[in-house]
């Protein structure tokens, strides 16, 4: 166990993070399903820009790679493309 007063805090603070990282993750994924199952191109073209905020949050706070950001961006666009 630590045995400093700032190493406790850090522990603490790193849990809450990983916390908050982890359910921000989660409701990305299940958007990106949502919008994946979407049938009409109107209604996933009005949710896109919803989907591709919460992605470019979770690549600013380095919780996912950039590239895979990029990625993720990309394929819902062609595939709302291909509604």
């Amino acid at each position: 166990m630590a045995n400093h007063k700032s190493a406790l805090k850090r522990i603490r603070s790193n849990e809450a993070k990983r916390l908050t990282n982890r359910y921000q993750h989660k409701t990305t994924r299940n958007a990106i399903k949502k919008l994946r199952e979407m049938e009409t191109a109107k209604d996933a073209q009005d949710f896109y820009p919803t989907v591709v905020s919460m992605i470019d949050k979770l690549a600013k706070k380095n919780v996912i790679h950039a590239n895979k950001a990029a990625n993720l961006k990309s394929g819902l666009a062609k595939h709302i493309a291909s509604l």
